[in-house]
């Protein structure tokens, strides 16, 4: 399945940030999301993954077909570590945990619950969760926030294993994680300043 987006426009908190984007992600394939901070990143993986409607442009191919991982580990404290994954794999609908276990190194933590976790193994439980959604577009939001340097790795060859597998992933990031991708710098994409045409306008 082909992510394929054309002359998107966006906005966060209701202003515009990104215009004009289009660009295509392809089964196999990662794309690398590049921008300064504050520029919309955030914002258009959000929109890719359903969560706020575009300002204009179409996005197709993205229906069903797209697993999100945001800055938080969308964990339940409360629950072990087996069973968030257990939860996960059956909101997608999906069977067996145990590969998203090993992928992370999460065994030996199985029964513990996600709320004592350190912040490097929440992440790594969080990043797991993709392994049991089934979807083949993954969407990750600087994915690697937390993770020590075996852990990074640990994330690029899942990431690598996904694309090898036909599927295709859309990541912003600021760090190399040696994936065999191109980068996507929305950077000329940047919306230009809305026009104030009365003095209550200036407060919104």
């Amino acid at each position: 399945m082909t992510l394929t987006v054309t002359d998107l426009a966006i906005a966060r908190g209701g202003v515009p940030v990104l215009e004009g984007l289009s660009f295509a992600l392809h089964p196999g394939k990662a794309l690398i999301l590049r921008g300064p901070n504050g520029i919309g990143k955030t914002t258009l993986l959000r929109t890719l993954a359903g969560l706020q409607p575009p300002l204009a442009g179409q996005i197709d191919g993205a229906e069903d077909q797209i697993a999100y991982a945001s800055h938080s580990d969308g964990l339940k404290p409360t629950l072990t570590v087996m069973e968030n994954l257990t939860f996960w794999a059956s909101v997608f609908g999906t069977k067996g945990i145990q590969h998203a276990l090993d992928a992370f190194a999460l065994n030996a933590f199985s029964d513990r619950y996600a709320g004592n976790l350190s912040a490097g193994q929440k992440r790594r439980l969080g990043l797991s969760r993709m392994l049991v959604t089934g979807r083949p577009i993954w969407v990750l939001d600087e994915p690697t926030v937390s993770l020590d340097r075996d852990a990074v790795q640990m994330f690029a060859e899942a990431v690598r294993n996904h694309l090898g597998q036909g599927g295709s992933a859309l990541i912003a990031t600021h760090i190399d994680l040696g994936l065999d991708g191109d980068v996507l710098d929305v950077t000329p994409n940047k919306a230009k300043p809305q026009p104030i045409d009365d003095l209550d306008g200036g407060f919104l």
